[in-house]
């Protein structure tokens, strides 16, 4: 044989360690990114995978448009403040959002299991169209496969988005500079308290909401304003501590973030409490942080609170030199510590 023609197939993860896929693999923290870094990235390594963002920034003739797609296997399909169908439509329209751009059209594909009601499908059908016109998006393409009974939990839905630009700004991780200060435009937590509770039947004094909602007249309502936006993330898997970590990573900077400016809900903290979850790890779906210039952050922040999606804002930190690539909290206490990336899954299929 040809030596120049030989190879040794190698698993750039340690099998040793991680045989088999875990529930962890797709939970947003240490291990999804081990498994995007070191097995999938460097087989597909192109510019556009290199930013690390929401979505690909693509050139087209005359301009540029975002584009993205995302999966969701949530479980149960239905929860108090949204469902399979609207968290599949809102989460692809924010992952365009935090590229800058307007949503304009999405597809869906829909995988569904062998014996799934007809009237479970209806309603999921009813509440995409309903999220996609609240959303001000349009679905114009699909798929539909069915699968054996047994293998496909109900249904399963991919969904891609494309979007445009009306603007000239550059947002993405390596856009954040020294000195930007981090909004957040609400409290945390709510998403990820809101499937556990229904999935596991918990009760509280009052019903945790998920926090799902289309973030894009939001964010354009910033650009809009002529905020210097240098990047984005909508605050799904992993909290706002994975969000944090991986921009921290790719942008090469150290994040600073006070815990007293980020809001939890009574009910969320009480949930996290009982069941031994770390709120900044906890899921969202309407939540995003954006990263702007220091002289515009007042301003930035005023504008998302006379927003409905913003009312609860506030600036939780900035972006330092120190320590590039890491995350510290100062506590309500007036300690620090590092807010690591979780490395296993606190809540697995919450989106």
């Amino acid at each position: 044989m040809n030596k120049e023609n030989s190879f040794t197939l190698q698993c750039p993860l340690s099998l040793s360690d991680y045989p088999h896929v875990l529930l962890a693999h797709g939970g947003g923290g240490r291990l999804m990114n081990q498994l995007i870094e070191k097995m999938i990235l460097p087989e597909f390594e192109n510019p556009f995978l290199k930013t690390r963002h929401d979505g690909a920034i693509l050139p087209v003739a005359g301009g540029k448009v975002a584009f993205t797609t995302d999966s969701y296997v949530v479980h149960p399909l239905f929860f108090p403040g949204g469902d399979i169908g609207s968290l599949a439509v809102y989460g692809t329209v924010n992952d365009l959002a935090m590229c800058g751009a307007r949503p304009l059209y999405l597809s869906a594909g829909f995988i569904l299991e062998e014996g799934l009601p007809m009237d479970t499908l209806w309603r999921i059908v009813k509440s995409m169209k309903m999220a996609a016109e609240k959303a001000g998006v349009q679905l114009v393409t699909g798929d539909t496969k069915v699968v054996d009974k047994g293998k496909g939990d109900g249904i399963f839905i991919n969904t891609a988005g494309v979007g445009v630009f009306e603007h000239d700004l550059i947002v993405g991780p390596k856009q954040i500079q020294l000195g930007d200060a981090i909004l957040i435009n609400g409290d945390i937590g709510r998403h990820g308290i809101a499937i556990m509770a229904e999935r596991e039947g918990l009760q509280f004094e009052s019903t945790v909401e998920s926090d799902s909602a289309p973030l894009a007249e939001l964010v354009l309502k910033l650009i809009s304003a002529g905020i210097q936006i240098h990047c984005l993330r909508d605050l799904t898997r992993g909290g706002l501590a994975a969000a944090l970590n991986e921009l921290a990573q790719a942008g090469g900077l150290t994040f600073e973030i006070d815990e007293r400016a980020v809001h939890l809900d009574g009910q969320v903290r009480g949930a996290c409490e009982i069941l031994g979850l770390d709120p900044f790890y906890v899921a969202n779906e309407g939540r995003l942080i954006a990263f702007v210039a220091a002289e515009d952050a007042g301003r930035a922040l005023a504008l998302m609170q006379s927003h409905e999606l913003g009312r609860g804002a506030s600036i939780i930190g900035k972006a330092s030199e120190k320590s590039p690539g890491q995350v510290t909290l100062m506590s309500r206490i007036g300690t620090r510590r590092i807010l690591d990336m979780i490395s296993g899954e606190q809540l697995p299929r919450i989106c």
